[in-house]
């Protein structure tokens, strides 16, 4: 694998950029260059998450991230069924016909919609601590509770508690991943817990027999059970799929093993996105 330094937290500096996908006004940041990364962060972060991959790895890759709608500074409500459908919006918005995809916690179920209905145009997936799929209940979000409680007590009674949930402890030791994390989380508008959503607009399962990208799957050696057993789960499913874990890492492992996590990242894309095809 390719090896690549200690890499830093602190922010990019980077200018966001807007797109309009079906009304709703999505931020993204658009660096580097050579074969088109797009990176999707799971529930309540945004884009800033992928700071530490974007300094390590802008040197080889095109690297796309977006805050999903109702997240970051981007507008409406959460919506994961639609996420795949904003992915493919910022894919024509930049004129990309093939990308390789990186998707976190809630944001690889997008990956893997976007990449099941688009087969031909993605070049490979990563998938980083991804929640049970096939339509499973996602058991380790206990939103209804959250919903009680922000009804009661309002959005600081929320991030106050979802600070101490077991998805968002950190494992690392440096300051500088602990405030980028605390800043996200303060910076979530919190709108589908306002206003949740019905049942039938949550998202489905994913066909999951239709992808058959080259597939990286990440996997925190300290994340939950059920996510740990979704990630097996996932390697055995997918065609064409290899499962790695990230010692001493939680569900952040982008944020408690910066450097392993990129040089992961950059070996498999490398091996799967030639720049002569871009």
């Amino acid at each position: 694998m390719t090896a690549c330094a200690q890499v830093s937290a602190r922010p990019t500096r980077a200018a966001d950029l807007f797109v309009v996908a079906d009304g709703t006004r999505l931020r993204y940041r658009d660096e580097g260059r050579g074969p088109a990364l797009l990176l999707v962060h799971g529930w309540t972060l945004d884009l800033e998450m992928w700071d530490p991959q974007v300094r390590a790895l802008r040197d080889a890759f095109r690297l796309i991230r977006l805050d999903r709608r109702g997240h970051g500074l981007s507008g409406g409500r959460p919506a994961p069924e639609r996420d795949g459908a904003d992915l493919a919006a910022l894919c024509r918005h930049l004129g990309l016909a093939r990308v390789a995809l990186l998707g976190m916690s809630q944001g690889a179920r997008a990956v893997l919609g976007f990449a099941a209905t688009r087969p031909e145009q993605v070049a490979a997936v990563i998938l980083d601590g991804p929640p049970p799929l096939d339509g499973e209940a996602d058991t380790d979000l206990p939103l209804e509770r959250y919903v009680a409680l922000v009804r009661a007590h309002g959005m600081e009674a929320f991030r106050h508690e979802w600070a101490r949930d077991p998805l968002m402890q950190l494992h690392t030791q440096d300051a500088e991943a602990h405030a980028l994390l605390a800043a996200m989380i303060a910076r979530y508008p919190g709108n589908d817990l306002r206003c949740p959503p019905s049942p039938a607009e949550t998202a489905a399962g994913v066909g999951l027999d239709s992808i058959t990208a080259p597939t990286l799957i990440l996997s925190g050696a300290h994340d939950l059970a059920s996510r740990r057993h979704a990630a097996r789960q996932l390697a055995v499913r997918l065609s064409d799929a290899e499962l790695v874990v990230i010692p001493g890492a939680g569900h952040l492992p982008n944020l408690d093993s910066p450097d392993t996590y990129s040089r992961l990242c950059r070996a498999f894309l490398t091996r799967h996105c030639p720049r002569a095809t871009y």
